[in-house]
């Protein structure tokens, strides 16, 4: 088995090619992220509770405007401090097919490719100037994403927050998988 930094893990055997890649490897952010999380439920909490207080309808209205955007904001980080602390992405070329899967504790829905319809496998490159590549990329959301590739005109993403480095070698791992199944 073969390990890319703290999050990937690569295992090769006849006919087959395993990647993981773990969410997570920093408990201190993760730990942050909780507490971001708990504040963030205690303060709509507190807003929501006083709703039933106010007499004024401009004031309601104003709660209730501003508690969609918390309601929004609450499924956000809630998804990403569940994504951080359960989740993985696991892919697999077997038999002439890539399997991909985001799987948060021990679920999800896999995706299977047919290798010979996928082209046009590359590196998401990030610019450090773009303040939605900064955010992507950052420990609080779920996404950004590092490799695409074209399926029956769809593009597919996968491989998400690794780094440049990381990006590189899984790039080359696949795009070897893909060579040497064709």
């Amino acid at each position: 088995m073969k390990v890319i930094g703290d999050r990937i893990s690569i295992l090769k055997k006849e006919g087959l090619l395993s990647i993981v890649i773990l969410a997570n490897a920093d408990k201190k952010k993760l730990g942050l992220l909780f507490l971001w999380l708990f504040a963030w439920t205690v303060c709509g909490l507190i807003v929501f509770l006083n709703y039933f207080t106010i007499k004024e309808q401009q004031a309601k209205l104003f709660i209730i405007v501003y508690l969609s955007f918390w309601l929004y904001f609450e499924y956000k980080i809630v998804r990403a401090f569940i994504w951080r602390k359960y989740g993985k992405e696991k892919l697999w070329i077997q038999a002439g097919k890539l399997h991909y899967q985001k799987e948060t504790n021990g679920k999800g829905k896999t995706a299977i490719y047919d290798l010979y319809l996928i082209s046009d496998l590359k590196v998401i490159d990030i610019t450090n100037t773009s303040w939605a590549d900064s955010i992507n990329q950052s420990f609080w959301v779920k996404g950004g994403e590092r490799l695409s590739f074209q399926y029956q005109g769809k593009t597919i993403i996968l491989a998400m927050q690794v780094s440049d480095n990381e990006a590189r070698n899984l790039f080359t791992e696949l795009k070897n998988a893909l060579a040497s199944s064709n």
